[in-house]
């Protein structure tokens, strides 16, 4: 049972993540406190979000407005800091009990590896942090004895699933996807869908970027990775599968056959507040699920030719090393690219293809070259996109 307060950390607090963990927080303040708030720009609403949570400290990446977000708290006893190496600093506070990692992209691995040698709980939501430095995070994570908690949908489904199973071994595990809002779509028709079309996802409200990747498909094989991470697992016993109604979040079939599921509504507060309450389940303000609603659940295959992210993601986890950097890299490019109006919707499997093929592969990388290899590749590929639009 919880006896003490949780003191929380949410690193990328004004996002669709952070904002829902707020929102669980709020439900359960006799629980929890906010110590740290982090966001990347949006400095109104982290003001806002301060206000309302008192927390011991604010960052703000972007250091040119730090002058805004400190005058506006300049009342309060809140601590003001700026700049992604203050993220790092704060995430280290002895204060600090949970991290949240609701930050987007490649900007959560370096706050994740600071808050683990800490030995900091880790509430992941940031599934690119598994996906450059999966090895690297799990040895960590066992070596400072730091349990990291899957806040994803289908990684807490896969979770719940296999809780009280630990002796038993998994033998597939099933990964559903809505198909996103373009699983009927022809390839003539994706080559012309528009950035608002990619937005408009069916079931789930995200944010931008992963809305487009789960439009391509990507979102499926990021989490394929990490699935592979977190449960230890080969990439051979990961299966996608298109369950358009998004009632099941994740299947796992053991070696007698059985299957077992997690069901719910798609709401991500549930996922999120299992994982802060983990190992005990409390109440919520969720609407209840409702079993008469849905007449029947259906599954199809991914269609691996019209979205063919989803591979690119299985070549790059087998072949290791520093491959899934690369594809991370690239598709954060890509993506970008395509929400800007640069590039079509089927130009960012073409980018992700080619960096495979492109950069430089290392078999056994260090954490730093895992560094290095994003920002060559992501500086790499901004250029020439800026070319391209010059």
């Amino acid at each position: 049972m919880m006896q003490d307060k949780k003191a929380i950390a949410v690193i990328g607090s004004t996002g669709s993540i952070g904002r829902q963990t707020l929102d669980v927080i709020s439900q359960h303040e006799d629980k929890f406190s906010v110590e740290v708030l982090t966001a990347n720009s949006q400095a109104d609403l982290l003001v806002e979000q301060a206000l309302r949570f008192n927390p011991n400290c604010v960052v703000i990446a972007d250091k040119s407005l730090y002058p805004k977000v400190r005058d506006a708290l300049s009342d309060t006893y809140i601590k003001v800091f700026a700049g992604s190496e203050s993220i790092d600093d704060a995430v280290q506070m002895e204060s600090v009990d949970v991290v949240v990692t609701a930050i987007v992209g490649f900007a959560g691995l370096s706050p994740t590896v600071k808050a683990i040698r800490k030995g900091k709980i880790i509430a992941l939501s940031n599934k690119e942090t598994l996906v450059v430095a999966g090895e690297h995070i799990t040895a960590l994570a066992a070596q400072y004895n730091v349990p990291i908690l899957p806040i994803d949908s289908e990684h807490s489904a896969i979770f719940q699933s296999i809780n009280g199973e630990y002796c038993n071994k998994i033998k597939r595990i099933y990964l559903t996807a809505s198909g996103g809002p373009f699983r009927t779509k022809t390839q003539s028709e994706l080559e012309k869908v528009s950035v608002r079309e990619a937005l408009n996802h069916p079931n789930w409200s995200m944010g931008k970027k992963v809305s487009v990747d789960s439009a391509s498909l990507m979102n499926k094989g990021l989490e394929m990775i990490e699935a592979r991470w977190l449960f230890g697992v080969s990439p051979s016993q990961i299966e996608a599968v298109i369950h358009p109604q998004s009632v099941i979040h994740s299947m796992v079939e053991f070696e007698d056959g059985c299957l077992k599921a997690q069901l719910g509504i798609a709401d991500m507060r549930l996922p999120i507040q299992y994982a802060l309450t983990y190992p005990q389940r409390m109440t919520n303000n969720s609407e209840p699920f409702d079993i008469y609603k849905y007449g029947s659940l259906t599954f199809e295959q991914p269609n691996r030719r019209l979205f063919p992210c989803l591979d690119l993601a299985y070549r790059a986890i087998e072949h290791g090393g520093n491959m899934p950097a690369i594809l991370n890299a690239a598709n954060e490019v890509a993506v970008n690219a395509f929400i800007k109006g640069y590039i079509r919707f089927v130009d960012i499997p073409y980018v992700i293809e080619k960096s495979l093929s492109d950069f430089h592969f290392i078999q056994n990388p260090l954490l730093d070259d895992l560094f290095e290899t994003d920002d060559t590749v992501r500086r790499t590929l901004e250029n020439k996109i800026t070319e391209l639009t010059k």
